[in-house]
């Protein structure tokens, strides 16, 4: 019974969040393929969420099958002429094909057709991303604080530098400051890099170099992660908390620069993977998603659709990267089509295409074991 009651306890806590916000992702991913063919006058003979057999589905009026399949990380539409999910051309069936057929499949579409199409998903995703988070901002509004400084660690980056309490920062490597959090992000993403920062004190500017310490910090569910940390603190008093309400237009901006912060700092992340500054270990898979998904469904709705824009940005992100088979790779044969004037040849693309397959199930396995090692230690 206590078996049951913690498998009901797993499945509701942390699968259902999960697969909630995935298929949202997935969904919307999709669609702005499937919107862009339509729009495009390609035919499209499927949209499935999910991989694998049928579970359950239907026909519509412009012979497209809706389905939703027994694996549920990721989904696909299958253009008219395509020989997988993975949109790779079936080039021997479109060459059999009539003419007027032949042009309403996925090859036979225009060079800017096919670019817009594939390019419509990650686009997509970025779309809820600032959506949700417009959305978000609309109803809460957003909790900022001044950058002041209410107190600096002892044996920090930033006491070494000189910083007192009362500054108030300005700028960090010529980027002007505007709240405390703009502070905590600039910062996290850059540990063991020396940065330049400007505080204003007594009204004079100045710029005191110091270098963030790599730090390994525990969040409220007990996840540890590592960042960079100078080692100042703010407070109610000092740095003037308040919640900043936005309209419709304004909020919408919001979104679009929340999702830009997404996007810079994954780009750091990587840039700090490749040179060593933070661990590889922080990558992670649908584990780890999946217990990220649960530990903000326990904190509400809100906090859970955050989570949703966050992943939406990063898969956006992680489809646009130049890997045959994701959307990036497409889009990068289309530009070789574009400056050659024809198409990449069927077995250059096959091999290719293989290679991009090895390396994204690659770094699969890497994020899975990531995850089942989290789970271990």
């Amino acid at each position: 019974m206590d078996m049951l009651a913690g498998f009901a306890g797993f499945l509701t806590g942390y699968i259902v969040p999960f697969l909630v916000v995935l298929t949202l992702i997935v969904f919307v991913h999709e669609m702005g393929h499937y919107l862009a063919g339509r729009w495009s006058g390609i035919g499209i003979t499927a949209f499935s969420v999910g991989f694998g057999p049928e579970l359950i589905g239907f026909n519509d009026r412009h012979g497209t099958r809706w389905k939703l399949s027994a694996i549920p990380l990721g989904g696909y539409v299958k253009f008219l002429g395509d020989d997988d999910p993975a949109s790779i051309p079936d080039y021997e069936s479109v060459a059999a094909l009539p003419e007027a057929v032949r042009k309403r499949t996925f090859l036979g579409a225009a060079l800017w057709k096919r670019a817009v199409t594939v390019a419509a998903g990650p686009i997509a995703n970025f779309v809820l991303a600032i959506a949700i988070f417009a959305v978000m901002f609309s109803i809460y509004g957003r909790q900022v604080a001044d950058p002041i400084v209410a107190e600096v660690r002892p044996d920090s980056a930033a006491a070494a530098a000189g910083v007192k309490p009362g500054d108030l920062l300005v700028a960090l490597d010529g980027n002007p400051v505007v709240t405390f959090d703009d502070v905590r992000r600039y910062v996290s993403v850059r540990p063991e890099m020396k940065i330049i920062v400007t505080v204003r004190r007594d009204g004079n500017d100045l710029d005191l170099p110091m270098v963030p310490q790599r730090t390994e910090i525990t969040d409220q569910f007990g996840n540890k992660v590592e960042l960079g940390l100078i080692g100042i603190v703010t407070n109610q008093e000092t740095g003037n908390f308040r919640v900043v309400e936005y309209g419709p237009a304004e909020a919408v901006w919001q979104g679009v620069v929340q999702s830009w912060h997404i996007v810079t700092g994954t780009f750091d992340y990587l840039s700090n993977l490749v040179t060593g500054r933070m661990k590889a270990d922080q990558l992670g898979g649908p584990i780890r998603v999946a217990q990220a998904s649960g530990q903000m469904a326990t904190l509400g709705v809100a906090a859970l659709l955050q989570l949703a824009a966050v992943l939406s940005v990063s898969i956006g992100l992680l489809n646009l990267m130049p890997v045959p088979v994701l959307d990036g790779g497409h889009l990068m044969f289309y530009a070789v089509e574009a400056i050659r004037g024809r198409p990449v040849g069927p077995g250059a693309q096959e091999i290719a295409f293989r290679i991009g397959m090895a390396l994204v199930l690659m770094l699969m396995v890497f994020a899975t074991w990531n995850d089942i090692s989290m789970l271990l230690g």
